[in-house]
């Protein structure tokens, strides 16, 4: 047992509580989550990188990114097959759904709606038109990438001969009903979505040993929700698409567009807008602490 005069003396320091020690100071220090701020320049840098990839990085990576949310679709369409008819049937095929994202995030390939928030910070951090192009141009190459690679995947899903009739009337289901909704609704719920893959890129930096965790949530509620994902959503209606029962156009016109304005009204105007905007407030209140003392 330590003797009294060996023991690290505690005292108070103005703000504090009560009176603690060093070591204990750090620990408090240590298990704070990190400032609105430091979530934003860690996603800002991240941004900053994606920004300056070349074209040939961004669209190897965004085609395999396309390719392996394919799995999204497919995970679920296997569960789907298996507890049709159970009860909570739909609660459980949904657990499919994170599969894809976990994968090409926690192996960093280029999705669209990642990139629709931390692309998107650099701009709103020193807006100008040479970060605006070369936003554009990461978009462009991303979501290109993203859905050759979920048409390639599906395709292969279509032709493969991988599984039997009732898997494949399983994954002609995940289209249809995605298809039911007008394209009205494929905006609204896509600005959802967009919303939810934002708050969960928002997240994972401060998350540290549980983004699994965070990703998988996050996207669960999206299935729950039937809001809409434009790649993953393009996975199941270019299953269609090479089915024949459903149009390039209407692929086109009635999901593909208003889902992609949809998860960048989510992702960028609303959610990254915010949280720069709640980040640039505190850093103002800051300056304006610091010129009072």
């Amino acid at each position: 047992m330590a003797k009294p005069s060996e023991e690290e003396p505690t005292t108070k320091e103005d703000g504090e509580g009560f009176a603690m020690s060093t070591e204990e100071r750090g620990d408090v220090r240590h298990l704070r989550p990190p400032r609105p701020v430091v979530l934003h320049e860690t996603i800002r840098r991240e941004g900053e990188q994606e920004l300056e990839r070349s074209v040939s990085a961004l669209g190897w990576s965004s085609l395999a990114a396309g390719m392996t949310m394919g799995f999204s679709m497919l995970a679920r369409a296997l569960l789907h097959h298996h507890v049709q008819g159970l009860p909570g049937a739909f609660l459980i095929e949904s657990l499919g759904y994170p599969f894809g994202f976990l994968v090409v995030i926690l192996a960093r390939q280029q999705l669209f709606t990642e990139n629709t928030m931390t692309a998107v910070l650099p701009l709103m951090t020193e807006p100008g038109w040479g970060k605006l192009g070369c936003l554009l141009r990461l978009w462009g190459v991303v979501f290109l990438g993203n859905v050759v690679g979920g048409a390639l995947f599906a395709w292969g899903m279509l032709n493969m001969q991988l599984f039997d009739a009732s898997t494949q009337a399983s994954l002609h289901a995940m289209g249809t009903a995605l298809m039911h909704n007008t394209p009205w609704q494929m905006f609204t719920k896509g600005i959802a979505a967009g919303w939810l893959i934002a708050t969960m890129v928002w997240l994972l930096p401060a998350a540290e040993r549980g983004k699994i965790a965070v990703i998988i949530i996050v996207t669960y509620v999206i299935a729950l929700g039937d809001f809409t994902h434009i790649i993953v959503g393009s996975v199941e209606v270019m299953y269609l698409v090479f089915e024949g029962t459903v149009s390039a156009g209407d692929y086109a016109t009635r999901f593909a567009l208003p889902t992609l304005a949809g998860n960048i009204v989510g992702g960028s105007l609303i959610f990254a807008l915010i949280s720069h905007a709640q980040v640039r407030s505190d850093d103002e209140n800051d300056e304006e602490q610091h010129a009072g003392h």
